[in-house]
């Protein structure tokens, strides 16, 4: 269905009856080429409207192709996707200083319903999208069918899972970061590269545009957007590996790695349907945030990048290393967990979730000879983790869910007291998503996992194939449907259901 409503198409703005009707063109633009190259997208829904998204990018690859002024853009909200019944119509300027991007933060829709989209530039005409409002506030009888997903390595396959999640034409689509990645997948040679980047890896503005150009020049992820509102996290890859607040891997000087930083940061708030609170500055982009969906569920987005402690003992797997217990050290930074434990001590919502980037459950993989804590995830950031988990506590957090990606497989954890005591209490569930493409095809199992499965009695479910996450919430349940495709390199292949796992309100854990 979404081929058939997302074609482009060519009108002049007066025969789509935006002259008269609210919408005003300075004066006519007139392109050359087509402008929507990087199709158009949704996010952050509220019960009273949603962010719209374009950027105007006639040569995308190259830069994006527009001369350096400001342009008027036009936009259409309709109740069908022929657009007969139009809800709203306006102009918003497309600027220059953010690469002729546009935000449109709309208010005063319906809640819980469907809405289609589309922009109007000179005669062009946008692809269709469509969006969806968030439930009432009151709202107690919701239904939410969301995805989560994450990990798009674009040389490592195609993106098939985000044209399956399309077709699903889902409520809400979480990702959860790596969303582009900014280092190639091995030399040019490298035979694991199904298809390759352009230009080396970024570091200036101009660089990291024109990477989100070329992985949002897919048709697949053009269609995973048009489909559903996004709500979106950063995790790593979308400034540099492992980066940590100030730090990056290789052990720049700070105040110099702030440079390359502030670019990522723009070139993200750019290609990303946020709002304007999170424009960004040259030192700061304001991501984490809460987005209700009525009584049912609260969705606490968090940033677990920029206001970290630097990784501790050299990173990675490690069977001990003391640093990562220190209470001085943060994964969130003391004013998002001020922030956080707030709004988890305030919420009335049935089901509140942390949606977020590294996995919070511990993974031994001691018995692979692989260490028992990774110092990247929050394994490295133990204190933070058990102030999480006392806030929760102290506060009688009901039914916490996380949600959680990053490393390119299946997961389905419960969550104890003490996360390393898989024999204190139950206090709530991880759900993690495997990547889109990152890592390659996947395989029938884990590898590792028969000798070490004996010391992570907590966990459910895995798998190593690629995909994303369904999550199935009512007022008395938790459906999680792991979803898979078996090979990456073929971008024919279908998509499957692994495993339904269900998660009770008022009983913490997974139901086995």
């Amino acid at each position: 269905m979404l081929r058939g409503i997302a074609l482009c198409a060519a009108f002049s703005s007066s025969a789509l009856g935006l002259v008269g009707s609210g919408y005003r063109p300075g004066t006519k633009a007139r392109v050359d080429r087509y402008p929507f190259t990087l199709g158009v997208a949704s996010g952050d829904p509220a019960a009273d409207g949603v962010v719209l998204w374009t950027r105007l990018a006639p040569s995308p690859l190259e830069g994006g192709g527009m001369a350096p002024v400001p342009v008027e853009v036009g936009f259409e909200v309709a109740h069908d996707p022929g657009f007969r019944s139009i809800e709203r119509v306006g102009a918003v300027l497309a600027r220059p200083e953010l690469g002729h991007a546009v935000h449109v933060e709309l208010e005063g829709l319906s809640p819980a319903r469907d809405y289609w989209f589309r922009f109007l530039f000179g005669e062009a005409v946008s692809p269709v999208g469509r969006t969806r409002t968030a439930p009432a506030s009151g709202d107690q009888t919701a239904r939410l069918r969301f995805a989560s997903c994450g990990c798009s390595h674009y040389e490592a396959g195609y993106f098939t899972a985000y044209r399956h999640m399309a077709e699903e034409a889902f409520d809400f689509i979480y990702h959860c970061g790596d969303y582009i990645y900014e280092a190639d997948l091995g030399g040019k040679d490298c035979k694991a590269a199904i298809r390759r980047h352009r230009g080396g890896e970024p570091y200036t503005l101009t660089d990291y545009r024109k990477r989100y150009a070329l992985y949002k020049s897919d048709p697949d992820l053009m269609a995973a957007h048009a489909s559903a509102p996004f709500i979106v996290s950063w995790d790593d890859h979308e400034i540099d590996n492992d980066w940590a607040a100030d730090h990056d891997q290789d052990g720049t000087p700070p105040e110099i790695f702030l440079f390359r930083r502030a670019a990522a940061f723009q070139a993200y708030y750019e290609h990303m349907p946020l709002r304007r609170r999170s424009l960004p500055t040259p030192m700061h982009l304001q991501l984490y945030r809460q987005i209700a969906f009525g009584r049912l569920l609260s969705l606490n987005v968090l940033d677990t990048r920029q206001y970290r402690s630097d990784q501790v003992c050299h990173g990675g797997y490690l069977q001990e290393c003391e640093e990562r217990r220190d209470p001085e050290r943060s994964l969130l930074g003391r004013e998002q967990e001020a922030w956080l434990f707030n709004g988890l001590g305030s919420s009335a919502a049935t089901w509140n979730v942390l949606a977020q980037q590294v996995p919070m459950f511990s993974l031994d993989q001691s018995a692979a000879g692989l260490g028992r804590y990774h110092m990247d995830k929050w394994d490295g950031y133990d204190a933070t983790r058990q102030r999480l988990f006392q806030a929760m506590a102290e506060r009688g957090t009901r039914n916490p869910v996380v949600l959680s990606g990053d490393v390119h497989t299946h997961w389905a954890a419960d969550l104890h007291a003490i996360c390393e005591d898989p024999s204190s209490a139950i206090i709530g569930t991880e759900l993690t998503t495997t990547s889109i493409t990152s890592g390659g095809d996947g395989t029938d199992s884990l590898g590792i996992w028969p000798a070490i499965q004996s010391d992570n009695p907590h966990i459910h479910h895995h798998s190593n194939h690629r995909g994303y996450l369904v999550s199935e919430v009512t007022n008395g349940e938790w459906a999680a449907t792991f979803k898979s495709v078996d090979r990456v390199t073929d971008p024919a292949r279908p998509i499957r259901a692994e495993r339904t796992l269900v998660i009770e309100r008022g009983r913490p854990g997974l139901q086995i």
